[in-house]
């Protein structure tokens, strides 16, 4: 049975925001609904400084303590491992938000346009009918895409091919190949929640020799030979 899961890889992610812009632009979220985040920082002291970037988005678990306490069974687990909330089960209760560990749920109050002057625009018109007020919503995996044999628009669209979409109960996809030779972790893994999400550190930080990884697989979504060809002339992942 296919479980999706994503990997990040965070020697590669440049904290652009292009992935929290395809997932607004993709799901027309309304003004105040994130579905992904960025969280940036700094490491190190001056003058040997720099900036650390953590994307976050719902981590779709394997056991989802948002489910487990929804009254209605709004949310529900899907059997490929997909998180999803049906809005109209949801009755704005919010027990989710508050279980969730990771912040990734956000409660729309509000339908409003960008711009209150002049009012829904054509976009807006046709985006916001998709939401409710006085719901819970996060991120789903782009569920609408997947089954049309696509990726999220987070992973289509992320510019240093730092996000990685797949089956993480094949041991051959590349997920979890990426996870098993870059040691990808997930994050609070003491919760027993099981996060389909997970993150790659940087290769220094790893300790593994670039020789011992497998070339292809830091190679984004691209199975044309003459891309993947190229790419492999390239400089390979960012160094931090």
């Amino acid at each position: 049975m296919t479980r999706y899961g994503m990997v990040i890889d965070l020697g590669r992610c440049i904290g652009c925001g292009a992935c929290v812009l395809a997932c607004k632009a993709t799901n027309g979220t309304p003004p105040g609904v994130w579905w992904g985040k960025i969280q940036m920082g700094e490491r190190g002291s001056y003058p040997f400084t720099a900036r650390t970037f953590l994307p976050t988005l719902c981590m779709h678990c394997k056991n989802p303590p948002c489910e487990e306490v929804c009254p209605t069974g709004a949310t529900q687990k899907r059997p490929d491992g997909i998180v999803t909330v049906d809005y109209d089960k949801c009755i704005g209760c919010r027990y989710c938000e508050t279980a969730c560990p990771y912040g990734a749920r956000t409660f729309v109050d509000e339908i409003r346009p960008v711009n209150p002057e002049f009012g829904f625009n054509p976009y807006e018109q046709l985006m916001y009918a998709k939401h409710q007020v006085g719901v819970e919503e996060k991120c789903n995996f782009c569920v609408e895409r997947v089954e049309q044999g696509e990726e999220p628009a987070c992973v289509k669209t992320c510019n240093s091919y730092a996000r990685f979409f797949g089956d993480l109960d094949d041991p051959t996809s590349e997920v979890s190949q990426l996870i098993v030779q870059r040691q990808g972790y997930q994050l609070h893994p003491e919760l027993g929640t099981e996060p389909s999400v997970y993150y790659l550190k940087p290769f220094g930080n790893t300790g593994i020799p670039k020789k011992e990884l497998n070339p292809p697989m830091m190679l984004a979504r691209t199975k044309d030979p003459e891309k993947v060809a190229m790419r492999k002339k390239d400089k390979g992942p960012v160094e931090c």
